[in-house]
């Protein structure tokens, strides 16, 4: 059955809440999987973060994206990046697939073996090597292949209570535009949310989202929930994108790199109550250590520092930090190495006004790898041959 469309009330002042399926949420707002970034470690800082500063974890927090067929084949790493922790929930895991066979295999995994409470599918990847092979953003351009791919999904958890999502792009390019026909079909076949970065997988992740295509999928989709992604940097973004488009929730990428405490003040503004104060540099200080300790209790100290290293530079963005101490922060090789060097930062410093905006990956916009012939047929099932590729989302 088909869950109705939430109730979500407009603009900031008070309350908002989402319903996806069985999950409610207390507010509408998902972090997007971002490979590399959102494992749990980080979704267990932005967590603990929004319970200091509100009291309480509102909205879904969604997993690195694992390949569907890796994860049937119990890829080992594929398997350590669905790790929850034990007080995560809703559990929330991302598939990437190109196959209606492995995908109903996955998911009929998932059920079988319990490990997650929500599936979400990302068909909005515009990066060249996944693209060429016929995945990723080039896939509900085949729209026959894809309702057998969210088809497969849903079936697989048919008499449970785990909601099937996916996520997508307005379309390959601007002569080739698929979201409302992928949002139509989406729903049709039994996804009880769809969500649209507005994009192109031309564009990449470059210029500016064009959230008038929000609305367009709103109204072209009335029965499930609509999710816009696409330059949401602070918490009024949010809620402008809500007020103009309609949308019933947000999805949050790059924007939180550097700032996993955007979702306490977003669950502020969401809610109309009083944002808590940016962190001050030495707090900052205090969550990069954090940030690190759990990606050690995940990886280990020798990968969890080197992934932590990455994180530096945003979460320094705009305060002053020597280029010497930059540049040693992104050598640590333990825990203790790097609390020593965030214990020279200047812990009084406020946070800076040009700390805000854009982060991570911006690039320009280009031609579409597809493969040979891809664009002839659209109603083609075929499956693309050698695109189960892990990749980082879109």
């Amino acid at each position: 059955m088909t869950a109705p469309a939430p109730s979500i009330t407009e603009g900031a002042g008070s309350a908002s809440a989402l319903r996806i399926g069985s999950i409610e949420l207390a507010s509408p707002v998902v972090l997007a999987p971002m490979a590399g970034v959102t494992n749990v470690a980080f979704r267990t800082l932005c967590r603990e973060l929004e319970i200091a500063r509100t009291g309480t974890v509102s909205g879904l927090y969604v997993c690195e994206m694992v390949t569907a067929r890796a994860l049937v084949e119990r890829h080992p790493v594929t398997m350590h990046m669905t790790t929850f922790a034990p007080e995560e929930s809703p559990r929330s895991m991302q598939l990437y697939t190109v196959d209606p066979e492995y995908t109903y295999a996955a998911a009929k995994m998932i059920v079988d073996e319990d490990l997650a409470d929500h599936i979400d599918m990302n068909f909005g990847c515009p990066v060249p090597k996944v693209t060429r092979k016929g995945g990723g953003s080039a896939i509900p351009y085949k729209r026959t292949l894809f309702r057998k791919i969210v088809a497969a999904a849903v079936r697989a958890t048919e008499g449970t209570d785990i909601p099937v999502t996916v996520k997508f792009r307005i379309g390959i390019d601007d002569e080739h535009r698929t979201h409302l026909d992928a949002g139509r079909i989406a729903a049709e076949e039994g996804a009880k949310a769809v969500a649209l970065h507005a994009r192109t997988a031309s564009q990449r992740y470059s210029g500016q989202a064009d959230w008038d295509e929000i609305a367009r999928l709103k109204d072209h989709v009335t029965d499930v929930p609509v999710l816009g992604n696409g330059d949401i940097f602070e918490p009024v973004d949010a809620v402008e994108m809500m007020r103009r488009t309609g949308c019933d929730g947000v999805v949050i990428g790059r924007g939180c790199l550097g700032r996993p405490w955007l979702f306490a003040e977003l669950a502020a503004e969401m809610n109309g109550v009083e944002a808590p104060t940016p962190p001050t540099l030495g707090e900052v200080a205090d969550i990069i250590v954090r940030h690190c300790e759990l990606l050690v209790a995940h990886h280990g100290e020798m990968k969890g520092c080197r992934e932590i290293r990455k994180h530096v530079a945003w979460y320094l963005r705009g305060f002053p930090a020597g280029s010497e101490l930059r540049r040693q922060m992104a050598l640590v090789e333990t825990v203790d190495q790097l609390r020593e060097l965030v214990a020279t930062l200047p812990a009084d410093v406020p946070f800076p006004t040009d700390g805000h905006g854009p982060r991570g990956r911006q690039g320009s916009p280009a031609k579409v790898a597809l493969p040979d012939g891809w664009l002839d047929d659209p109603d083609e099932d075929v499956v693309p041959e050698g695109a189960e590729i892990m990749h980082s989302g879109g």
